[in-house]
């Protein structure tokens, strides 16, 4: 059995004591608010379509990342309007022309409209 009474709760440790453990670190503090936060990464990830020109107005996207909000209207507008672009080249260049249905020499009926009789 063992007599020896628990040190009181009230007393301070001995100064000249040593501590068992590691020395208590103060909790983090909050860094200082001096006002808006500065531009941040949004961290959208911006796939390859497989098409030179939209790929580049997609990448330039990116540059919204390093600006504050109100510079990001000028970067939506402007890849808007390449991408607006880019769809209306497609539209504009010529493709393959369809293929026209086959028709007989002029002046002769062609084969679809020849009748067989027996």
């Amino acid at each position: 059995m063992n007599d020896a009474v628990p040190q009181a709760a009230d007393t301070e440790p001995d100064p000249g004591a040593t501590q068992d453990g590691p020395p208590e670190q103060a909790a983090p503090q909050p860094p200082y608010d001096d006002g808006p936060a500065g531009p941040a990464p949004l961290g959208v990830p911006r796939t390859p379509t497989g098409n030179a020109e939209v790929d580049a107005h997609v990448e330039r996207l990116a540059d919204a990342d390093h600006l504050t909000t109100d510079g990001h209207l000028e970067v939506y507008e402007d890849v808007h309007r390449g991408l607006r672009d880019a769809l209306t080249a497609l539209d504009a260049r010529p493709g393959p022309s369809p293929a026209a249905p086959h028709r007989g020499t002029p002046g002769h009926p062609s084969q679809s409209a020849h009748v067989h009789r027996s």
